[in-house]
């Protein structure tokens, strides 16, 4: 797919969780980034100019890679968007199973056995 506006890739973030669903995996990274070269960085530094960053956002599902950039105006607005599209799509997670703290205790000393003494 490749490069994206902010809303159009959360629209396609949402398809890649559906289609990931009950198989698959969704990476998502963020990096901060210029979006200029080396070169062209080196050149803003000497005449004084500031350089403006932008969040590069990458998302993947192994098939299909799309991208987008936020600036730092955006940012707010495009986390609360992606907090919410998170929460909705993580309820395929499994709960962990704990123990009580008791059956644990007890378990480990259980595990442990008659300490034996130590070698000089």
């Amino acid at each position: 797919m490749g490069f994206l506006q902010p809303d159009p890739f959360l629209n396609e973030l949402t398809s890649m969780f559906e289609k990931n669903r009950e198989k698959g995996s969704v990476w998502v990274t963020f990096k901060r980034s210029s979006m200029k070269s080396k070169v062209q960085r080196n050149k803003l530094m000497t005449t004084g100019e500031s350089i403006e960053y932008r969040c590069l956002i990458r998302a993947t599902d192994g098939k299909q890679k799309i991208s987008t950039t936020v600036g730092a105006k955006d940012h707010q607005r495009f986390q609360a968007s992606y907090a919410t599209l998170l929460k909705a799509h993580m309820a395929a997670l499994k709960k962990r199973e704990r123990k009580d703290k008791k059956k644990a205790a007890e378990g480990d000393k259980k595990d442990a056995g008659p300490k034996k003494p130590k070698r000089v």
